[in-house]
């Protein structure tokens, strides 16, 4: 028997064996490996529980929008990103910049190049050969030309690209009106801004004139208005104005039209393709998620070539409201450049659509498509041809979130249009006025105390290093003397750093309330989209507002990066340098 045993062990190692005995090994091994394999992605499939897919979207925009660091202003508590924040300032703008030898050598010329500033369209000013006296003529180049002059001297931080039309000012006759579209010096945002200023005009005995003074931001209200005129306008530095290299960008300062589109009739309306999201766990929630949502949903019907009906009407969340409560009823508009949005999209508001809908359903014999479950893709809909899409999502959070529609295999199909999502030209008209109250020169300094100071064992130095002395220490190493200093800081009583005052001249939000108080332009605009009701200016407008005017700052000090070696999440959190 123990023979036999030797003669089988050793007819497994003849060599006409091996070959077959070695496939048997590696077949057996490769086997194993898949098991242990399989057994490990099913062990971490069951244990991991992923994060908000908020939080990690995959496409470079995305990821931008929801970055965090130490760079308090550009956390989830700040402002919600938008499209106008990718897009990049153009510096080689600024040699198409309009200069004093322009004007010096225009006024050498016969005649100027001119498509106005304002938009407005102009006929050239015309020449006086008469020094007349009475009013100034706000037509004669000589004025015209010395009223640009005396802008670009004077606003030194700002580079011009179109002058419009000079329009005459006060009753007293020795005023003009005249409107410029610029951008900053080294704009660190993409776009362009509009002004218009009164310019108080005195005329020599030899018939010169001169500037003796220039009116506050948006004083020159005659040169606000668009004109029609059969030939274009005034002096323009070629045609840097209308783009940033070919991209669309905003240009605040302009007047804002943005009423609600409607169908133009019931053949237009019941020959159209809709789609709607209705219900949900979305609402009331921050404005990071609500946009990932809402964007989820616009790139779904662009997708299938629908028109998005859209409710305008947002709520917001707690903590931006003077409440502390979810608060219901606010307008898409009072946040969001609803004109871009609805000159880039195809979208329709709700309230108007189901009144369409009602009228002419049975008519016209519409169908809707009912879909109530996110895991039906934009792809498996594509063929659907009833009118109306809806999708109708229940009470269970997070599988009633938008943002689930364009998960999974969808990510890389659906593409959330960032470009269509401005934030409101209303408030950024107010962080223009702001910007050009400090001349368009100034630094920003983001001051973080409150709760997290009193919180010793998670922020042991913020208190200590956030006192003004620490603070006059720390800005001086920083931020040169005499400089405008914007303060953005959750500390309720302001007066807290007036030591401040001793080194730079320090401006806060509240400072500038008269941009959207009973009296200004912001006021009486949005009462009117509110039906005549005034909107409050609420945290997270304020929170928009402090943002921007921040990041239009020749430097920006953060508190976490610059001020204290603290951690912004508590002690022990900081993230290590890469």
């Amino acid at each position: 028997m123990k023979s036999q045993v030797l003669i089988s062990r050793s007819a497994s190692f003849r060599p006409e064996t091996l070959g077959q005995n070695a496939l048997h090994l590696i077949g057996n091994l490769c086997f194993s490996l898949f098991v242990v394999g399989v057994l490990t992605f099913t062990i971490i499939a069951a244990t991991y529980k992923p994060e908000d897919p908020l939080l990690h979207p995959s496409a470079k925009l995305t990821s931008f929008l929801t970055s965090t660091s130490n760079a308090t202003l550009r956390s989830d508590d700040s402002a919600a990103h938008t499209g106008d924040d990718f897009l990049s300032p153009n510096s080689t703008l600024d040699s198409a910049a309009i200069t004093l030898s322009h004007i010096n050598n225009s006024t050498k010329t016969s005649s100027l190049d001119a498509t106005d500033s304002a938009g407005d369209e102009a006929t050239e000013p015309a020449t006086s050969l008469i020094c007349a006296d009475g009013p100034v003529d706000c037509t004669d180049t000589e004025v015209f030309h010395t009223m640009m002059r005396a802008a670009i001297e004077k606003f030194r931080s700002i580079h011009f690209y179109r002058f419009g039309k000079p329009a005459r000012g006060g009753d007293d006759g020795m005023s003009c009106d005249m409107a410029w579209r610029f951008r900053p010096e080294g704009a660190k945002r993409a776009g362009f801004y509009k002004d218009y200023r009164r310019f108080d005009v005195r005329r020599s005995a030899n018939c010169t004139y001169s500037v003796v003074k220039i009116g506050e931001y948006h004083t020159g209200i005659n040169a606000r208005k668009k004109r029609k005129t059969t030939q274009g306008g005034n002096f323009r530095a070629k045609d840097a104005a209308d783009s940033l290299s070919g991209m669309i960008v905003p240009v605040i300062g302009e007047a804002v039209n943005d009423t609600l589109p409607v169908v133009e009739s019931e053949n237009k309306f019941s020959s159209g393709k809709y789609l709607i999201y209705t219900g949900g766990g979305d609402r009331c929630k921050n404005m990071n998620h609500y946009l990932w949502s809402f964007l989820c949903a616009l790139g779904e019907a662009r997708y299938l070539n629908r028109t998005l009906v859209m409710d305008l009407s947002m709520c917001l969340n707690s903590k931006y409201s003077w409440s502390n409560q979810d608060e219901e009823g606010k307008d898409f508009r009072f946040y969001f450049d609803f004109e871009h949005l609805r000159d880039s999209a195809s979208i329709l508001d709700q309230l108007q659509f189901w009144e369409d809908w009602n009228k002419w359903q049975k008519k016209d014999k519409l169908k809707l498509y009912l879909v109530e479950d996110f895991k039906v893709t934009p792809m498996q809909l594509v063929d659907v041809k009833d009118a109306l899409i809806l999708r109708k999502f229940g009470t269970v959070e997070p599988d009633n979130y938008w943002y689930r529609v364009c998960e999974g295999e969808t990510e890389s199909v659906i593409q959330r249009p960032w470009n269509l999502i401005w934030k409101s030209r209303r408030l950024m008209d107010i962080v223009a006025a702001i910007a050009s109250r400090m001349n368009w020169d100034y630094d920003a300094v983001h001051i973080i105390r409150g709760e997290k100071a009193k919180n010793t064992l998670l922020w042991p130095k913020l208190a200590a290093d956030t006192s003004p002395d620490a603070l006059l220490s720390a800005l001086s190493e920083k931020i040169d003397d005499g400089r405008h200093l914007y303060v953005v800081t959750d500390e309720p009583d302001t007066s807290f750093f007036d030591p401040l005052k001793d080194r730079y001249t320090t401006y806060f939000l509240n400072d500038f309330r008269d941009l959207w108080d009973e009296n200004s332009e912001w006021y009486l605009e949005t009462m009117k989209l509110n039906s005549g009701v005034p909107v409050e200016f609420d945290g997270y407008m304020r929170v928009e507002v402090d943002t921007e005017v921040s990041l239009r700052a020749k430097k920006q000090i953060e508190t976490f990066n610059d001020l204290t070696s603290d951690c912004k999440d508590g002690i022990n959190t900081c993230r290590m340098a890469s």
